[in-house]
């Protein structure tokens, strides 16, 4: 029991710490939408897509290589110093570099060379703390790995608060004083960035201790396994970053300079109305991923997979509906600039699309648990495939809701092809008639609540009764079992 227990409490506190983070950010929506043009919001939308490409690729794979010969080698000391040199070394020749091509770099996406020495800073900072975090984990510090994690969040939100809304009214009312001088007119990007960056150097001014106490010596041998480990995972990282972020390069990629920026930052401020079925599916995943694992030897594992499977479908089809029949009282409360809500067609099939992916990541447990992962990357790979040719198609004729047709045929194709195989290398008996139901119910609900009588709430919110209720028709013997098993 006190096993099942710290295992709970550590999910909690890690599933905290990867969840606030995503909340916060979704606050500030609120913030940049307001003070932001639409051009300037898709210009900082379009370099922190880049960024989680980059991300990606500093990272390498040697995140979860850590993990993997940290628990199989006996030198736990090697593998530390192994992988902590080889991020330092690999951010270090990276900051180098990219600085020296600074320019080329601005001129190729056209973007203001002074954000992009602040995405390189903020990218090599958080490349240093990888394994320090990853250490951290290992020797199961949770409330350690949290609080740094949820200090930087509430750092960059603070900052974003002070030089967005406050400082303006500062430099206004004192014109005289050093705060004056903080403020620069036009400047509301390189303040996100800055803040940024500050909350990036603080993390790792935590956490640089680690680098003292290196010996700094690599087993080079070990780096070989740990890189050739490594390196599929980067590849599914960088397909994952496709499907998740490339739509909004493309976008302005594909469409007219003069409106290209404009049209992403409608877009990405509306695609941030799905991050409800995101943090759900998040949540979910975090909770339950451990027991996945935890429970695969016993007898009844498979009926259980399928059981869990069936109720996040319930939750997220009940969510996919609301979210949708009350996405325009959303975008008052997220979005108050009227500007950016041409876009709020694509809001349904974003977060269809999402709780897609949130499926796909509860059917994926076959993969994970016949030690079938390279299969989970082709899969993302052909989700890959699937959103460049999409987007690349669609775009010209369509602009963002060509974008958004190609997130949801992604994710979309990695569930259905996921399910398809793992019936093949490990049957789960899913109760598809019921999970096909729900799930197809709460689309049409969804669809004609929002293209046909959207804003009408006399139809919307009858329509999340009825969905309620038809829930409760099928499941009231499994709802009633859990009141009395309370009681």
């Amino acid at each position: 029991m006190s096993l099942y227990k710290n295992l709970f409490k550590q999910t909690l506190i890690y599933g905290l710490a990867t969840v606030l983070p995503r909340m916060i950010s979704f606050l500030l929506v609120m913030v940049h939408t307001d003070k932001l043009a639409r051009a300037d919001y898709g210009e900082t939308t379009i370099l922190l897509s880049y960024m989680v490409f980059f991300n990606v690729i500093l990272s390498y794979g040697m995140e979860t290589a850590f993990f993997r010969f940290y628990n199989s080698e006996q030198n736990k000391k090697k593998v530390i110093q192994t992988a902590t040199i080889s991020v330092f070394w690999t951010s270090l020749g990276f900051l180098f570099l990219s600085l020296f091509f600074r320019n080329t770099i601005s001129n190729w996406i056209t973007i203001d060379v002074k954000y992009i020495i602040y995405s390189i800073w903020i990218l090599v900072l958080d490349a240093l703390v990888i394994i320090p975090f990853s250490k951290l984990r290992a020797e199961q510090r949770p409330m350690m790995y949290a609080f740094i994690k949820i200090g930087n969040v509430i750092i960059n939100m603070i900052l974003n608060l002070f030089f967005l809304l406050y400082l303006p009214k500062m430099a206004v009312n004192n014109p005289d004083s050093f705060i004056a001088t903080l403020y620069f007119e036009n400047f509301q990007i390189g303040y996100i960035f800055i803040a940024n960056l500050i909350a990036s150097l603080a993390t790792f001014v935590v956490l640089s201790p680690n680098y003292f106490k290196l010996k700094w010596k690599v087993d080079i041998q070990l780096w070989k396994k740990m890189m050739l480990y490594g390196f599929p995972i980067l590849i599914a990282g960088i397909a994952f970053a496709i499907n998740e972020h490339l739509d909004k390069i493309i976008l302005e990629f594909l469409l007219p300079k003069n409106t290209g920026k404009s049209e992403v930052g409608a877009y990405a401020a509306c695609y941030k109305l799905g991050l409800f079925m995101v943090l759900f599916a998040t949540a979910f995943r975090l909770g339950i991923e451990p027991f996945f694992f935890s429970h695969a030897k016993h007898e009844n594992a498979k009926q259980t997979y399928a059981a869990i499977t069936k109720f996040f479908v319930i939750f997220g089809s009940l969510i996919l509906l609301t979210v949708i029949v009350f996405a325009d009282v959303l975008k008052l409360i997220m979005i108050k600039d009227e500007s950016y809500w041409e876009a709020m067609k694509v809001v349904p099939l974003i977060i269809l699309a999402n709780f897609f992916l949130g499926i796909y990541n509860n059917l994926s447990v076959w993969y994970k648990l016949t030690d079938k992962t390279k299969i989970g990357a082709y899969i993302s790979i052909i989700g890959a495939i699937l959103t460049l040719v999409l987007n690349f198609l669609l775009i010209p004729r369509y602009s963002y809701m060509g974008s958004a047709i190609g997130t949801i045929a992604a994710y979309g194709s990695m569930m259905t092809i996921s399910y398809v195989l793992g019936n093949k290398y490990y049957p789960i008996p899913y109760d598809m008639k019921k999970i096909g139901g729900y799930l197809g119910i709460s689309i049409v609900f969804s669809l004609v609540s929002f293209y046909f009588f959207r804003e009408n709430y006399l139809v919307g919110i009858p329509l999340i009764l009825i969905f309620t209720y038809f829930i409760y028709y099928n499941e009231k013997e499994t709802i009633s079992s859990i009141i009395k098993r309370k009681k």
